[in-house]
């Protein structure tokens, strides 16, 4: 195919917030990036609208590269080969994450742990992500994905679905047990299924009422307030929410031995805890820190097994700014994509 030049991109001017004038993320004119040695170019089908967008926007994170086009739940098919690639052909449907790339050689990536690798770097925040035409991506960071994978209804397993996955897996969540959520809204509603399809009850604290509504639509045992008391104890509980001040009661919620799992990039400050009610009886606080090609690789093939099928709103790609919007004002039901191209 014929590629082009120039392509239609967002970038993010002056970090700021989203419902300010001018508001910071720009409809742009750029040139098409050129794939590097073990890179691909992409040409971009659709790509999800994730909250981690919205702090690389309004500056909750810091620049990492001025100018930057935002999102990481990426799909699209391989249109140009940089050298020294030789794991997807032209015309592969391809999936491409927030997790860009790793040094390979660091003490976390030769022991299996390369997203706590020191020089790992991510779409959409330390290279132009997927809110364009176009998009790079070594090849060894991307997913192969079946012909078959909708574009749309898609996107937001890349990441979404993905951390997710990791934060249910760092969760600890036994067999037959109790699942707290707290934020309801990409993510969340992913690891839900996830967990009702393996048998776990799911309880969801969240403000918005119609993502309450959605839980319990979904299966969710129950739906309450993000500051509510659960109506059972739980065994796990993950906070999707960047809220900090939620922590001491999904702490005070849990079981003895009982785990929760921070899963943002970006967390408000945490409030004093109390010792003998937030962290007593062998009570674990632990945090995510985005996930391992491994994590992506299972939880892909999990949700292709299990069904787990992202609700979306689309948005066409000249409304980019809306959708973040969107995202921002929370209360979702499920994730906003952008669609981007025609698959072809």
């Amino acid at each position: 195919m014929m590629i082009p030049k120039t392509m239609r991109a967002w970038e993010v001017t002056t970090p700021g917030s989203i419902e300010q004038d001018p508001c910071p993320l720009q409809l742009v004119e750029k040139p098409v990036p050129e794939p590097q040695a073990g890179e691909v170019l992409v040409k971009i089908l659709a790509c999800g609208v994730c909250h981690t967008d919205l702090h690389v926007t309004e500056g909750d994170l810091p620049v990492h590269r001025q100018h930057v086009t935002p999102g990481h739940e990426i799909i699209g098919r391989v249109v140009k080969q940089g050298q020294q690639t030789q794991r997807f052909k032209i015309g592969d449907k391809i999936g491409i994450p927030w997790f860009r790339k790793a040094c390979g050689v660091c003490r976390f990536c030769r022991s299996g742990r390369e997203n706590l690798c020191p020089h790992s770097i991510y779409t959409g925040w330390d290279h132009d992500g997927g809110y364009a035409e176009y998009v790079t991506v070594p090849e060894g960071f991307a997913y192969h994905l079946p012909e078959d994978t909708d574009p749309v209804k898609s996107a937001p397993l890349l990441c979404a679905g993905i951390i997710g996955y990791r934060s249910y897996l760092r969760a600890n969540v036994p067999a037959g047990g109790t699942l707290g959520l707290y934020g309801f809204v990409g993510s969340a509603h992913l690891t839900a299924q996830l967990a009702l399809k393996q048998g776990i009850e799911v309880h969801v604290f969240t403000r918005g009422h119609d993502a309450q509504k959605f839980a319990l639509r979904l299966g969710c045992a129950s739906a309450q307030g993000a500051y509510d008391n659960s109506p059972v104890q739980l065994d796990s509980a993950i906070m999707f929410s960047p809220a900090g001040e939620m922590v001491p009661n999904a702490l005070a919620n849990l079981v003895p031995g009982g785990t929760l799992a921070l899963a943002g990039i970006h967390l408000s400050d945490v409030p004093e805890l109390n010792y003998q009610q937030h962290l007593f009886h062998e009570k674990n606080l632990t945090s995510v820190e985005s996930n391992t090609r491994r994590d992506g690789e299972e939880f892909l093939k999990l949700a292709h097994r299990l069904h787990i099928q992202p609700t979306v709103t689309e948005y066409p790609f000249d409304k980019a700014d809306e959708a973040l919007r969107r995202v921002a004002k929370g209360n979702i039901d499920g994730a906003c994509v952008l669609k981007i191209s025609e698959d072809q």
